[in-house]
């Protein structure tokens, strides 16, 4: 227990424990804004683009004392924001080197979605301002100073609205998401989930006093919302769509008919996921 008047500092370590990341199996790096590399490659600079960081960050130098031999798999990328701060840009996952010819080391990097609600919001203290580059278990003691509040994300439409599951989670949790959540509340309706493994189709319905959010909510935290045809499923490769919406005063027995009419439209009672 803390005793009155104790201060506490959050650290990187429980936020990369959050998200599973090990830090003995991490390598923690800090880009700075630079013109040109120490190996003559064109650096990059407060305007770069995602591409340009991550086409930056593939190329490391070959010189053992540089950069380590065998890096981890997980690599957790910063910027350089000014004196001792650090703004978080993203996780990579590294696939392995590709490309070696004496100098120049390139690796096969792909962004991770690991911490992906903290890009561009989570700043942290770097105590090492010459050290471009972290063991993960060094980097957990390294100080949080802010967490900014995320940009809130504009709603699409209903009629553009596709959504992987961990999306689906992502909207009914996250603040940035509040006017996803309001406008999913705001109807009832026919939706569609696809599995992408074998193209199987499930046409379901918020009627009554359940909207869609309701409705959709249920799935984001199961993955089947109670329905028996998807239990045993996997729902990490699940997509959600809207078929059609309609007035929370609609009568039940129209979106009933409307669900009816896009299950025989689709097959999906013959080679879908719908049992009736």
């Amino acid at each position: 227990m803390l005793k009155k008047g104790t201060n506490v500092t959050l650290t990187l370590e429980p936020i990369l424990g959050s998200a599973g990341i090990r830090p003995e199996n991490a390598l923690v790096i800090r880009h700075a804004f630079v013109k040109d590399d120490d190996n003559g490659l064109q650096g990059i600079h407060a305007d770069s683009t995602d591409a340009e960081i991550m086409k930056y960050t593939q190329r490391q130098s070959a010189r053992p004392r540089t950069f380590p031999i065998e890096p981890p798999r997980t690599w957790v990328v910063f910027l350089r924001e000014g004196g001792d701060r650090a703004r978080f840009w993203s996780v990579l996952e590294n696939r392995g080197e590709i490309v070696n010819d004496g100098a120049l080391r390139t690796f096969d990097l792909v962004v991770s979605e690991l911490m992906a609600d903290l890009r561009n919001r989570l700043v942290i203290g770097w105590r090492s301002p010459r050290t471009w580059r972290l063991n993960g278990t060094t980097a957990v003691g390294y100080p949080v100073m802010e967490i900014a509040d995320a940009q809130p994300v504009p709603f699409p439409g209903f009629d553009r609205l596709v959504l992987e599951h961990v999306e689906l989670q992502a909207v009914m949790r996250e603040h940035r998401y509040a006017a996803w959540r309001t406008a999913l509340s705001s109807v009832l309706g026919v939706y569609l989930i696809t599995d992408m493994r074998d193209g199987r189709q499930y046409v379901g319905k918020a009627d009554g006093e359940e909207s869609i959010r309701q409705r959709w909510s249920a799935y984001a935290v199961n993955g089947h919302g109670g329905n028996v045809e998807l239990r045993n499923l996997d729902p990490s490769t699940f997509r959600f769509s809207l078929l059609r919406v309609f007035d929370p005063s609609t009568p039940t027995r129209l979106i009933d008919e409307a669900e009816s009419h896009f299950k025989n439209a689709l097959g999906t009672r013959t080679h879908g996921l719908n049992r009736n």
